[in-house]
């Protein structure tokens, strides 16, 4: 994490220290060749590693947020406007280790980096496009000019290859947002093309339902249909997909959300799949303080361990961190906890079919059994995999295999994590007589329940045969049966 931190903060400087732009753009329109030399640089980012939250050097001071497996987007000031600078283009992403994907994002990632603003800042974003066709930025859920709203051949010219485009507005409300194309969406947003805008508020004391936190994260839900050996998505995929991520990073290549015991932990989720996720957090409860709308009223807000997501909504729940653990948090569509290798493989339980293993062997030197006792058996044993894919149930904790994959991470909470320190504190120590355990002594047999059910509405006399007629076309009044 210290290295990653440095690494952030000089790409930072060599940000802010970019020529100064000779004009200001007021419409989402070409950059002229003159401007270009103005443009500021482009950041770009390569690892998976969940970054540091970057502190605010320029601008109005907010309490960052940290993207769970990305970063924050570095600016630069210019006459009073934040400028950014989103570069659409292939890239690489590892969704865990021993896969990586190619897919389509933002400034090396996909994601793209997180935008971080505060209420009423202007905001200037220069959009480069060095993808193969034409594309567009939607900022989903943003009060913005109408020419702003990014909808390519409806509120603007689509950002053909190699043009760069400007967009300009005021940040007019505090949430939770996200940006992706509206453009050739199918294919765009399959291909992993999004990212999150966080507005924080101005003035966090004077705004209806905010309350401060000591740790803020945020990612996006995002699936994707890769078939084992391959290593592009396919973008026609309507429902079955078989890579669930978060932030485009499956487990157990998702990093724990690390806490010190006694924060108020404020989680933000966008769900840009096209399913609904109930996200499940385990020893705590929360409430659903933020949505696509802005702050919930405290007085409209539930305790619950589950929220479900629909697709193009955003959630930011709220608890306070007072149960010390390891604590499982994850979607809790049970398909959505695995990976590649889990999908289409057809049920065995209770079928014998050593006989069978034993001859295929011999054919097969790497031939194995699926699922004859369960599909636990499948993360327990080795398994010869196709190149670039990930077995469906991994994931190693202190006691063995997790057996889980996709949507799942581990909310660690610690009672010495030190203030604004992120870094994985490592396995939980339970303390004597708090961990479940084995019991020594053989049990008896449990009593069993042998009678069958009966009917809640019993017949008053046993039902009488039934003898059916039936009456065949032209048959001359005469039944047969």
């Amino acid at each position: 994490m210290p290295q990653r931190t440095d690494d952030l903060r000089a790409a930072r400087r060599r940000f802010l220290g970019g020529a100064a732009l000779a004009g200001t753009a007021v419409a989402a329109s070409a950059v002229s060749r003159v401007a270009l030399a103005a443009v500021p640089e482009a950041v770009s980012q390569d690892t998976a590693a969940t970054a540091a939250p970057l502190q605010p050097g320029t601008g109005r001071p907010y309490n960052p947020v940290v993207t769970l497996n990305g970063w924050t987007l570095p600016w630069r000031m210019n006459g009073g406007v934040k400028e950014f600078h989103l570069v659409a283009e292939p890239v690489v992403r590892e969704m865990a280790p021993g896969m990586k994907a190619h897919l389509w994002g933002y400034n090396g990632q996909s994601p793209g980096p997180t935008i971080e603003v505060v209420g009423g800042d202007r905001v200037r974003i220069y959009v480069t496009n060095r993808l193969p066709e034409h594309t567009s930025i939607h900022w989903h859920g943003q009060r913005l000019p109408n020419g702003m709203d990014g909808v390519s051949g409806l509120t603007q010219p689509a950002i053909q290859p190699g043009k760069t485009f400007v967009y300009e507005f005021v940040a007019r409300r505090p949430g939770t947002f996200m940006y992706h194309p509206h453009a050739d969406e199918m294919t765009q947003m399959a291909m992993g093309m999004h990212g999150m805008w966080i507005t924080h508020p101005r003035d966090p004391k004077r705004t209806p339902g905010y309350q401060s936190v000591q740790r803020d994260f945020c990612f996006l839900l995002n699936a994707f249909d890769i078939e084992p050996g391959s290593a592009t998505p396919k973008i026609m995929t309507m429902t079955e997909f078989n890579l669930w991520a978060w932030n485009s990073r499956v487990f157990p290549g998702i990093d724990s959300l690390n806490v010190r015991r006694g924060d108020r932990v404020r989680i933000r989720v966008g769900n840009l799949t096209m399913t609904n996720h109930p996200i499940h957090l385990h020893g705590h409860e929360f409430v659903v303080a933020g949505t696509d709308g802005g702050w919930t009223p405290p007085g409209s807000r539930w305790p619950e361990v589950t929220t479900d997501i629909a697709v193009g909504q955003m959630r930011a729940v709220e608890f306070v961190a007072d149960e010390e653990g390891d604590w499982a948090f994850h979607c809790h569509k049970s398909h959505h906890t695995m990976n590649a290798m889990g999908h289409d493989v057809p049920t065995m339980i209770g079928v014998d079919h050593r006989g069978i293993a034993a001859k295929m062997g011999q054919l097969i030197p790497d031939y194995m059994v699926m699922g004859e006792r369960g599909m636990a058996d499948m993360a327990e044993m080795p398994m010869p995999l196709p190149d670039n894919t990930l077995p469906m149930m991994t994931g190693k904790g202190p006691f063995g295999s997790v057996e889980m994959g996709g949507m799942f991470s581990v909310l660690k909470v610690r009672r010495d994590q030190p203030h604004g320190d992120h870094r994985d504190p490592g396995w939980f120590a339970h303390p004597p007589g708090t961990r479940a355990h084995e019991v020594g002594a053989p049990l008896p047999e449990p009593v069993r329940q042998g009678a069958a059910g009966g009917s809640v509405m019993p017949p008053g006399q046993p039902p009488q045969p039934t003898e059916l007629r039936a009456r065949k076309p032209g048959a001359g009044g005469h039944a047969g049966h």
